[in-house]
């Protein structure tokens, strides 16, 4: 299974891009629908919020009152910390049971809104960050939801910056022009990167670099691929891994991985997908990823 993660600040066009690839084959995971899934009337999740913030966050039909939840919810710190510990485990299992629900070999992509704020970016194989100008996204917010242009610059300015988006982003798709135009690139995101990516997953191959799976690849190049890399394997080999080091070279990136006392690169093998890797050797691993070349080796 080749797991993706969607993301872009609000305005930006991520629903769209969710929306094409949907069409063309991939099973997505909306986080938004899941949180209001887990608090729908007659659910466990509805029924401890009722208990913990009082029945005022219901309204009269029994739903729930999110602007009054917000407001008691987000009153303080230790609040929000109780609206969380409700929610976030049910939001949690309830995506855990549509991830294991795909068929195997899927593509699934969880499009999560918090994704750069929640730290997210390793837990997938490759994460695609949509982007506008702000105007354009004030002038959606403001077209299309009915906010005001003030209310609309304060939302954008609450979520992560460009820059904290640019840094976990393997794909970049800048959807600033008109409704359509950013189909076709996403189309071939999805025939030259993700589809060949998911199928060398499945078999243990390693990936030909394709130049047409670079399609709106991230313009930190090199340096920013190895900074990815060594976040996915610490993740992907937790305690295992002593020392993770990575580096762009020529051939796109080079890493070796340290491992820790009684790990071996055997140990090690059965994790490595989870960072878009395959075994080329007794301790190399390579990328299975056409639009991402690089070189893992277990060393020590």
């Amino acid at each position: 299974m080749l797991r993706v993660g969607l993301t872009g600040g609000i305005g930006a066009g991520k629903s769209t891009v969710a929306a094409v690839l949907a069409r063309a084959g991939a099973t997505v995971i909306d986080a938004d629908a899941i949180a209001r899934e887990v608090v729908e009337p007659g659910t466990p999740g509805l029924a401890e919020l009722a208990a913990e913030f009082g029945k005022s966050i219901l309204s009269p039909d029994g739903t729930l009152d999110r602007p009054a939840l917000a407001a008691v919810a987000f009153a303080d710190e230790s609040s929000r910390l109780r609206l969380n510990a409700i929610l976030h485990p049910r939001i949690g299992a309830r995506t855990q049971e549509r991830i294991d629900a795909a068929p195997a070999g899927s593509i699934v992509v969880q499009d999560i809104p918090l994704l750069v704020e929640g730290s997210m970016g390793p837990l997938f194989h490759v994460v695609v960050v949509v982007d506008a100008d702000e105007d354009t996204r004030v002038s959606r917010l403001v077209g299309s939801r009915g906010l005001d242009e003030s209310d609309a610059r304060a939302r954008i300015a609450a979520q992560a910056t460009g820059e904290q988006r640019r840094a976990v982003a393997d794909v970049w798709l800048d959807n600033s022009g008109p409704a359509g135009a950013l189909d076709h690139a996403v189309e071939q995101l999805w025939e030259h990167r993700l589809v060949p990516f998911a199928r060398n997953l499945a078999a243990g191959d390693t990936a030909r670099p394709d130049p047409k799976a670079a399609v709106a690849a991230n313009a930190d190049g090199a340096a920013g691929a190895a900074r990815r890399l060594a976040q996915r394997l610490r993740v992907v080999l937790g305690a295992d891994a002593a020392e993770v080091e990575s580096r762009g070279a020529d051939a796109g990136v080079e890493a070796t991985v340290r491992p820790a006392a009684g790990a071996t690169a055997d140990s090690m093998a059965a994790r490595m997908p989870g960072a878009g890797l395959v075994r080329a050797g007794a301790s190399r691993f390579r990328s299975a990823d056409p639009g991402a070349a690089a070189m893992v080796d277990v060393v020590g």
